[in-house]
């Protein structure tokens, strides 16, 4: 079954639909990086201090307490599944986009790994193991990039004209 470029071929209408998909999908997608950026300040110690508060602060502008077990399974469990589903479906746009298989590879498997990377760490952050901030901050940076380069290709690809080879 040939599945390379067939995005290439989809009819108008299904182009838009997807294309509206992936485009709502970041709106989602970066809505939640702001979010990110709020309660962490942009700052390595602020993945910390989200997870394991700041009481002993008495400097901080925020108070902010330790996340409860209920709390931090919460946040595990769903991150996990959405970002599951989330990478699931762009990456089955990625397959049928034109590009070379390695790099389809790369795109549509390195983002489960972050996942895991990313809240397995904060988990393990959350445990009291404080140099996993520096793998959830890895992993997200590389979670986010494939998030970026698989949307781009998709649009692009749904932008561009197909060429019909005899």
């Amino acid at each position: 079954m040939r599945y390379n470029g067939l995005l290439l071929f989809f009819p108008k209408e299904i182009k838009m639909f997807i294309g509206t998909f992936v485009m709502v999908l970041s709106i989602g997608f970066y809505t939640g990086l702001l979010f990110v950026s709020q309660t962490s300040s942009n700052q390595i110690d602020g993945i910390e201090e989200n997870y394991l508060g700041n009481e002993e602060n008495e400097a901080a502008e925020i108070m902010k307490f330790k996340k409860s077990p209920r709390e931090m399974l919460t946040i595990i469990h769903t991150h996990i599944l959405s970002m599951s589903f989330i990478f699931f479906l762009l990456g089955g746009l990625v397959w049928i986009a034109d590009m070379p298989k390695k790099w389809k590879l790369f795109l549509t498997i390195e983002p489960f790994i972050s996942v895991i990377f990313t809240f397995g760490g904060i988990y393990f952050l959350w445990l009291g193991m404080t140099s996993m901030k520096y793998v959830v901050i890895i992993s997200g940076i590389l979670m986010t990039a494939t998030f970026v380069v698989s949307t781009l290709l998709v649009l692009f690809q749904l932008l561009k004209k197909p060429v019909l080879h005899d």
